[in-house]
């Protein structure tokens, strides 16, 4: 079983989760997104493995958001994730990938329904 986990060191919840992954004897593939952007590509089969939109996965709090204008509805699909691409630290954390599947570990314990 292949378990990624789309990882930011200094994030508790992204901490938890991968502690939690290896409490349970899974050692993960760790990708540091911020450093290493997931494609486009990977981006887009993500969401659909998570069932949502873009801006589902968003972190709206941050600068980028406000400052590339991602609030405006006329952006398409595409557009999104390409700004999630560009700007990773748009991304909501952790995501962890298993067998087709994805969770966002928050709280932590929601990654264990995709194991």
């Amino acid at each position: 079983m292949t378990v990624t986990i789309y990882h930011n060191p200094k994030c508790s919840k992204s901490r938890q989760t991968l502690a939690l992954l290896q409490g349970k004897g899974i050692t993960p593939t760790v990708v540091a997104y911020l450093k290493d952007a997931p494609t486009a590509e990977v981006l887009s089969d993500i969401l659909d493995m998570l069932g949502r939109e873009p801006r589902q996965l968003m972190r709206r709090a941050e600068p980028e958001y406000a400052e590339n204008n991602l609030a405006d509805e006329n952006l398409s699909r595409g557009q999104l994730i390409q700004a999630m691409v560009n700007f990773p630290r748009l991304i909501e954390r952790p995501i962890v990938v298993c067998g087709g599947k994805a969770a966002i570990g928050r709280p932590p314990e929601d990654v264990l329904k995709i194991l």
